[in-house]
């Protein structure tokens, strides 16, 4: 078996793929200080309490944007689970052409989530759209080019943002607002950050369409947590919350095989 995880700013993400069957799906909150034990105990501990023996992870990777938690991340899958976990960075087999000034730079759940998207959706131009802490928009082409994009805020940060920075406006959830319009404080918050990323969204796919793929309609793939809820809006093609882990699993796949 096969563990995947995804350490994001605000939650770490995790996954075991039983061949190509993602079987099991988890989370826990990324806190910084962390420490080895504390990440193997709650690895273990997940997976005994779904039913799923930990000796049966045989390949660990690791897709990581909080270079803090690195080492107790890599200490914690030799400790208790006797692998050495490959983590995503550049310099590691991708099967993408990365066309970027400095590859380094690239966030690697960016390289993920395109490796991902390109094994599900082969030969096809490519937009990748990750809705996390950050909003990433990724392009793709059919020749496994990977071009770059966009980053944008995310949804939470730019709720956060907007509580912080100003003296009467409030923290709101993240929702779809029942009303363009709102008629209320909230709902004008709510409804700024909902159409405001789709907008946002909506307009680089455009502009991605007419400059870079010269016309032809890209595919636009969603993932992350805040995916779903334009999923009635239509913004994306197809959203698959587990892309990430999917590009890790490919990833370590891939150079196990090198």
């Amino acid at each position: 078996m096969l563990l995947a995880i995804d350490a994001g700013n605000t939650q770490i993400t995790g996954g075991v793929f039983d061949g190509d069957t993602l079987v099991l799906q988890f989370r826990r909150t990324t806190n910084i200080g962390t420490s080895s034990d504390e990440i193997g105990i709650f690895l273990r501990s997940v997976l005994r309490e779904n039913g799923i023996d930990h000796s049966l992870i045989d390949r660990i990777g690791c897709c990581s944007v909080v270079p803090a938690i690195n080492y107790s991340l890599a200490s914690a899958c030799v400790k208790y689970f006797g692998c050495e976990a490959l983590f995503i960075q550049a310099g590691i087999k991708t099967g993408l052409k990365l066309r970027y000034a400095n590859p380094k730079e690239i966030g690697a759940d960016r390289i993920a989530g395109a490796i991902g998207a390109v094994h599900l959706l082969p030969a096809q131009n490519l937009v990748i759209v990750d809705m996390g802490t950050a909003t990433t928009v990724d392009i793709v082409t059919s020749g496994k080019e990977y071009l770059g994009g966009a980053i944008l805020p995310g949804l939470r940060i730019s709720v956060s943002a907007l509580a912080s920075g100003t003296a009467k406006l409030p923290s709101v959830e993240i929702v779809r607002p029942g009303h363009i319009c709102g008629t209320s404080t909230i709902e004008a918050i709510q409804s700024g950050v909902y159409y405001g990323n789709a907008g946002a969204i909506k307009e680089l796919c455009c502009l991605y369409q007419k400059s870079v793929f010269k016309g032809e309609k890209p595919f636009i793939i969603g993932t992350g947590g805040f995916a779903r809820i334009f999923e009635e809006y239509g913004l994306f093609d197809r959203i698959t919350p587990e892309l990430v882990l999917l590009g890790v699993k490919c990833a370590v796949e891939m150079n196990a095989r090198a």
